[in-house]
């Protein structure tokens, strides 16, 4: 059997400790707004058409998760374009980041907090932090709402003048410390699977992003119960797939009960691709009606089994609640130790 990643990739006792690194914004004699200045303008439209998905399979040889670098071949499609409006469009977003010379992509959702001077998004873990070479990510940038039809290039080649709200970079990034010191992708560290960004200003006039674009309540208080009907969303860019059509799909949920997960992820009815990586999982969501867009996020789009059609997502725990919370106050990138 396969894995694949789709990327394109309670609050806690007072004793909870933080480890920081540098912020992935700040560089020397560069202010928030001059980084963000350099982030964008690192995201030109031939950067992010290099851009591949960072997604992992198990090999049945080895059974160890590996990193694979091309696409899938393609395949049946059971995603659908979400054509039904409201809230997740804007709230739902895609990812741009590196990892050393790569280029990546991921999905993920902006997150509803209290906190007015800074918005924080969901994504998975591996979309923020290496777990093989030990570092964050670097030039990561959230696009809500991606525009498919963003191609045109302002003056200096860029492409965020032409998507529908702007970009928005991140401040901050929040991994877990299980997940950073696995030795790879295993199946622990899917377990710990989450990560949040911190995004500052941004746009077309410097606003916040939940503001805009919207944003979405979390769930992390229980294990959400089987058989709950789960709607996933996010940007699969392999295959049949191809990275500009918010995708998403409905079934039931269930767990992984491969031997060695043991049930220690969920499992959903899906055949997104690469590049869905840390989109949000929804429950009680509002498919019509005047709330139409709107739920509450369970979960995110983590790993998936080449040979079948489902995806695989983490258990949002009091860890992630502890996350949650660091992202509201972190000023550095932080490696979470509940």
């Amino acid at each position: 059997m396969k894995f694949r990643y789709k990327l394109l990739i309670v609050a806690t006792s007072i004793a909870a400790v933080l480890v920081t690194l540098a912020p992935t914004t700040q560089a020397t004699g560069l202010s928030i707004r001059g980084e963000r200045a350099r982030v964008v303008r690192f995201w030109t439209n031939a950067r992010v058409k290099k851009a591949v998905s960072r997604d992992y399979e198990l090999n049945s040889r080895t059974h160890r998760f590996d990193l694979r670098g091309k696409p899938t071949p393609s395949r049946t499609v059971t995603g659908a374009s979400w054509t039904g409006g409201g809230a997740v469009v804007g709230a739902t977003g895609k990812v741009l980041f590196s990892m050393g010379s790569a280029y990546y992509i991921c999905s993920a959702s902006v997150i509803t907090d209290a906190v007015s001077t800074r918005s924080i998004v969901l994504t998975a873990g591996h979309c923020v932090y290496d777990e093989v070479n030990h570092r964050f990510a670097e030039n990561w940038i959230f696009v809500p709402a991606w525009n498919a039809k963003a191609s045109a290039l302002d003056t200096a080649g860029l492409f965020c003048s032409s998507t529908a709200y702007g970009c928005w970079t991140a401040t901050s990034l929040v991994a877990s410390n299980v997940f950073a010191y696995e030795p790879g992708f295993t199946v622990t560290a899917t377990q710990h699977d989450y990560a949040f960004a911190v995004m500052g200003t941004g746009g077309f006039s410097n606003q916040q992003l939940d503001t805009v674009a919207g944003s979405q309540q979390m769930y992390t208080t229980d294990t959400v119960g089987l058989d709950s009907n789960t709607w996933a969303f996010g940007y699969p860019a392999q295959g049949k797939y191809k990275g500009n059509d918010l995708t998403y799909c409905r079934g039931f949920l269930s767990f992984d009960t491969t031997v060695g997960v043991d049930s220690s992820t969920y499992k959903l009815g899906c055949d997104m691709s690469g590049g869905a990586s840390g989109g949000p999982w929804f429950r009680d969501f509002a498919e019509s009606g005047a709330s139409v867009g709107v739920g509450t996020v369970f979960s995110v789009t983590s790993y998936g089994y080449g040979s079948t059609k489902y995806l695989y997502g983490p258990i949002l725990n009091s860890e992630t609640a502890g996350m949650f919370a660091a992202a509201t106050t972190a000023t550095a990138n932080v490696l979470y130790t509940s």
